[in-house]
């Protein structure tokens, strides 16, 4: 029987090429964005791998919706800015540069994940949450921050690395600086429900093996 494992959107693409790579059979990944994600799985989702942000998969544990002694980390996603293709880079080296660039730009794009309640803390932190919050764009569920950039919706956007590699018409140009730096840790868990929790947990086991590593890190992820 094949095992089923839900993502959300950050950690997609290394969670299907490592399915893709198990050797004990078929894994079928379904991804959407995290917080449906961790709502099905609230509900009693019948599959048998979670993959999440930490801190949402460690609230479904104490909740029993995940099994705890399964939780483990797999994955560390950078939050980065990115523009337009063909649109002039913004300096982004100092806290004093970001806050700059962010009062410069006509709209700013942030997404519903981690790195989104992270950057709104960050805005708060900086003292500018609210003078920018009229010109703040929050992308769909589901939706990459990306595609509010490429298509001029916004004209810096700010998620996660793994999100951004590859989106035609945008350019990534940097993690935010020193002082600002905003980090997601992505963990997997065996889902309550599940029929198949020892394949399950094998297939968690083959996530975070050194093996994984390229395709951890060939998502513009890191290994955790």
């Amino acid at each position: 029987m094949a095992l089923s494992c839900i993502t959300s959107m950050a950690p997609r693409q290394c969670v299907s090429a490592l399915a893709r790579s198990w050797d004990e059979g078929t894994v079928q990944v379904e991804a959407i964005g995290g917080v449906d994600a961790a709502a099905r799985i609230a509900a009693g989702w019948p599959g048998d791998v979670a993959v999440l942000a930490l801190d949402a998969l460690q609230a479904l544990a104490e909740a029993g919706h995940v099994l705890p002694r399964t939780l483990a980390e797999i994955a560390a996603s950078d939050t980065v800015a990115a523009v337009r293709d063909g649109a002039p880079l913004p300096l982004l080296d100092t806290r004093e540069a970001l806050v700059r660039s962010l009062r410069a730009a006509r709209a700013i794009g942030y997404s519903t994940g981690p790195s989104g309640k992270a950057f709104l803390a960050l805005l708060d932190t900086l003292g500018v949450g609210t003078e920018l919050a009229p010109r703040l764009v929050q992308a769909r569920p589901g939706q990459p921050v990306g595609a509010l950039v490429a298509d001029g919706t916004v004209d810096l956007g700010v998620q996660q690395h793994s999100e951004l590699v590859g989106l035609p018409g945008v350019v990534i140009v940097s993690a935010l600086p020193p002082g600002a730096e905003i980090s997601t840790v992505f963990a997997a868990a065996v889902v309550a429900a599940s029929r198949q929790p020892q394949a399950a947990r094998r297939f968690i086991g083959h996530l975070r093996s050194p093996a994984a590593a390229a395709a951890i890190e060939a998502a513009g992820m890191r290994p955790a």
